[in-house]
């Protein structure tokens, strides 16, 4: 097991030289083969500018991420929830044989709002 973690270990350390040696070979021939025109940007200060654009994406994914499960967890939760409480609720009327009146037009909006919400969190 610890033979293998150390052979993905080494693949992951050979595609991170690799993407290293790609970006240095493109700004070098960007360089090279394409000097500044006037009036347009640098291609390698572009290269330079996706590459903190992609930190800074991999960081804000990392940070968001948890609030996206507890978002999910959060949702789960709710759901059961309401769940639950139309269930106690239908059985206390089973229970004691109460009779509700039809639901008004209010209601049936207010129950559709309702289920509306929960399926979109």
């Amino acid at each position: 097991m610890e033979e293998e973690v150390d052979k993905l270990e080494l693949m992951f350390q050979k595609a991170d030289s690799d993407l290293n040696y790609i970006q240095y070979r493109l700004e070098y021939e960007i360089k090279t083969n394409h000097p500044d025109s006037a009036g347009e940007k640098n291609p390698v200060t572009l290269l330079q500018e996706l590459s903190a654009i992609k930190t800074r994406h991999q960081i804000l994914h990392a940070c968001f991420k948890p609030i996206a499960d507890e978002q999910k967890e959060t949702k789960s939760r709710i759901c059961a929830t309401f769940n639950k409480t139309m269930t106690m609720i239908q059985n206390l009327q089973k229970q004691t044989d109460l009779e509700l009146s039809p639901v008004t037009k209010e209601e049936k909006m207010a129950i559709q709002q309702l289920k509306s919400h929960l399926s979109d969190l």
